[in-house]
């Protein structure tokens, strides 16, 4: 996050609890069965058990996730399993305590850690640790991360480093290829046993006789990485997102907010698929197209 914050954005121009619930109802009725609740940080917003548990009530959804720093997480856990959250993501990208202050500008590490405990703990399974990997600051605790699958059970997934936002500020920080990344925990652990492939953005591995599993996430040097994603995003200023990777964006609060009926709605949301591109055009570089790095932080966008 910038030194300085983030831009204010005032509450009128954000979703109300109200708002979303009524999107992702619409979104159901379409077949959407899996919904992540993401940020910025999730975990601030208040009533955000409330919200969860209401998205829980409307039965269709099977699969209820929330990306989470872990700071709050602890203190916070038992309340959201019991509001019917199904399991969690934790955003950490080392494992040495003066890094971790660095990046994150607070002295947490022990939070996140308690929280990722009691998110087990209580029952939000599978715990996924989530882990950019970038060469020359975390590349040489790949095989640490990994070691985590050993002795716990979570998964921890690695992702390569994607072009948004800040990145194009730091010309220094360089991704860290899929191929490299197995390559470090196979060097390290002898060979891995693969067990999912195409059910989702990750590859997954597992160590031999490990409690936890391996995601590998090649977002830009997987060439099938596009073909199976079937994911769109809902900002919290109300724009529907067909691709991660894209500046494109649908309005949907300004239509929401003009009596609208469901019906219209959903042809807002079936227009913001069809739009999806088949490939974000990133898959072999860092640069997505020639366009560059995208302007928008991801804190802006939902992970």
């Amino acid at each position: 996050m910038p030194p300085v914050g983030t831009e204010w954005v005032p509450h009128e121009d954000v979703l109300s609890y109200e708002e979303m619930e009524r999107i992702l109802g619409v979104c159901s009725r379409l077949g959407v069965s899996k919904v992540r609740i993401t940020g910025g940080e999730p975990l601030l917003r208040k009533g955000i058990e409330g919200f969860i548990a209401r998205i829980s009530a409307m039965g269709a959804v099977k699969d209820l996730s929330l990306t989470t720093n872990g700071v709050l997480l602890a203190g916070k856990a038992r309340e959201l399993r019991r509001s019917g959250l199904h399991r969690v993501n934790v955003s950490l990208d080392t494992l040495d305590r003066k890094k971790f202050a660095h990046i994150t500008r607070v002295d947490a590490f022990d939070d996140v850690i308690r929280g990722i405990c009691a998110a087990y703990e209580h029952g939000l399974r599978p715990v996924k640790v989530n882990v950019v990997a970038i060469k020359g600051f975390n590349d040489d605790e790949v095989a640490e991360f990994a070691g985590l699958t050993v002795r716990l059970p979570v998964e921890v997934r690695f992702i390569e480093l994607m072009p948004l936002g800040c990145v194009s500020r730091f010309p220094e920080l360089v991704h860290v290829e899929a191929g490299e990344i197995l390559a470090r925990i196979e060097e390290a652990y002898g060979g891995l046993e693969e067990l999912e492939k195409g059910l989702g953005p990750a590859t997954v591995y597992k160590i031999p006789g490990a409690h936890g599993r391996i995601g590998i996430i090649g977002a830009l040097s997987g060439h099938a990485f596009c073909a199976s994603c079937n994911r769109i995003r809902i900002t919290a200023r109300g724009r529907l997102r067909p691709c991660l990777f894209s500046e494109e964006e649908l309005d949907i609060m300004t239509p929401l907010r003009s009596g609208v009926t469901d019906e219209e709605l959903e042809a807002v949301i079936v227009e913001g698929v069809r739009r999806k591109p088949a490939s974000h055009g990133a898959c072999r570089g860092t640069s997505i197209g020639d366009r560059g790095p995208l302007r928008q932080a991801m804190h802006t966008i939902g992970g």
